[in-house]
């Protein structure tokens, strides 16, 4: 399996408002970046847009360190919780359902693919790469010809 690192980072302007997301791919001495931009969306779909736009640009299986500066992000794959979310029929608990269900859904089969570990990172810190992803992300979400975030329920 080849080691790949990703970096991700997901902004908005506005909460919900445009938004973008920035990755950064590192194999080697290869490097892949990508951003994309949507018109009306919020902050947390975007880390886990990132997330998921990474790992679908690998074209085959690897063991993979995400960073992320996502908290909510992180700590979901990491602590387990989306797994839990998902078994109780995406309930976080007896009354609260759980957010971005249809981002989860598509992300849980990337991590079956691949061997992913999620790392937290400080965002707006020393990370260089997390720093270039805010800087994408923030890039995309200012594009005049945005997506629509057709997951998002305004």
């Amino acid at each position: 399996m080849r080691n790949v690192e990703i970096y991700t980072d997901g902004a908005c302007s506005g909460n919900p408002g445009p938004g973008g997301i920035g990755v950064v791919l590192l194999y080697g001495r290869h490097r892949r970046e990508i951003l994309a931009g949507y018109v009306l969306t919020t902050n947390n779909r975007m880390e886990i847009l990132a997330a998921i736009v990474g790992l679908e640009a690998l074209k085959e299986p690897c063991a993979v360190t995400l960073y992320s500066d996502s908290r909510y992000l992180v700590d979901a794959i990491e602590k387990d919780w989306v797994t839990r979310w998902r078994a109780n029929g995406w309930m976080r608990n007896k009354k609260d359902a759980a957010l971005n269900v249809d981002l989860w859904e598509r992300l849980l089969p990337l991590l079956d693919a691949h061997r992913v570990r999620f790392v937290w990172v400080r965002g707006h810190g020393d990370n260089v790469e997390n720093n270039r992803c805010d800087q994408l992300a923030r890039a995309a979400a200012a594009l005049e010809d945005l997506q629509d975030d057709e997951g998002y329920l305004a």
